[in-house]
């Protein structure tokens, strides 16, 4: 891909998160182009749908989870590793609210890929911090990545929430996953 083509889907892939996060799947194609500084056929060459779009920019949100998560794996300690990645997802899924794509039907083969991946780098995530005695045994990758989304949808409900109020119920979240007084969990998954 060209230097300027490269640029051009950058900015466009920010502006489109920037305009779905302000509207949900009503954004407009217009709105988007305006806010990425480009010309809205500039848009439909590199998605020829709005659809393609959104799951770009889900794909792109996705991806980047994904790298945190492979370099926090690295890390020598590894509970707050886990715990800095849920605090990224969880302040990423506060920036844009994606709950209008439960019933998408537009997710693709890479968005599907990508997901596989994302959810095999948090189980990997967790199961070292299960290793280092900072997690409890009986909490999986699928707990952990149900909770990542958590903060923001409780915080949803609040009128007229604090902008860092879903920093508490991580807070909770975090609390809830370290080994320390932990009660067995129900075995339905």
């Amino acid at each position: 891909m060209r230097a300027d083509a490269a640029r051009n889907r950058a900015s466009l892939l920010a502006a489109a998160e920037a305009e779905f996060a302000e509207h949900g799947p009503d954004a407009s194609v217009a709105d988007i182009a305006r806010r990425a500084g480009i010309g809205k056929g500039t848009v439909f060459r590199h998605f020829p749908t709005k659809e393609d779009l959104l799951a770009a920019v889900v794909l792109d949100r996705v991806t980047t989870l994904t790298a945190l998560a492979l370099h926090l794996a690295g890390r020598p300690d590894a509970g707050p590793a886990l715990e800095e990645f849920l605090g990224e997802a969880a302040g990423k899924q506060q920036q844009l609210d994606l709950s209008f794509l439960r019933g998408a039907t537009t997710v693709n083969d890479r968005l599907a890929e990508a997901r596989r991946s994302l959810f095999d780098a948090i189980t990997a995530l967790v199961r070292r911090a299960q290793d280092a005695g900072a997690v409890r045994d009986d909490v999986t990758g699928m707990d952990v990545i149900l909770m990542m989304c958590a903060p923001h949808y409780v915080t949803t409900y609040v009128p007229e929430a604090a902008p860092d109020l879903w920093r508490r119920y991580l807070g909770i979240i975090l609390d809830g996953l370290r080994p320390e007084g932990a009660r067995p969990l129900s075995s339905s998954r």
